[in-house]
């Protein structure tokens, strides 16, 4: 399985501990390919249909629904967790998350 940056991906995020988004949703993989291809843990932003209007939250459209890639939830998880492959973000939308993680987290 291939697993590349921007891409969506069905994934268990449990057990999980207090505030932590739980079960199993979609997820966006923000770590670099270079990462993906050799490490057997991904980086990744849960995805929820609960909007609320946070800088750090995203509306994307997918599926014929709205959602959030969630950037303030960011977390590390072994690949074995992956459930399946989704969709890839689309450019916009993509363009959308690296300027947020850039503002949030570089500059």
């Amino acid at each position: 399985m291939e697993l590349k940056q921007n891409q969506m991906i069905l994934i268990n995020l449990d057990p999980t501990i207090g505030s932590e988004m739980k079960k199993t949703r979609p997820c966006v993989i923000i770590s670099p390919n270079e990462m993906n291809k050799f490490l057997k843990t991904i980086i990744i932003a849960p995805m929820t249909s609960n909007l609320k209007a946070y800088p750090t939250r995203i509306q994307i459209n997918y599926d014929k629904r709205q959602g959030s890639v969630v950037l303030d939830q960011i977390r590390t998880v072994y690949i074995l967790r992956v459930v399946k492959l989704l969709d890839a973000l689309n450019e916009k939308d993509t363009t959308k998350v690296k300027k947020v993680l850039k503002e949030t987290y570089v500059d």
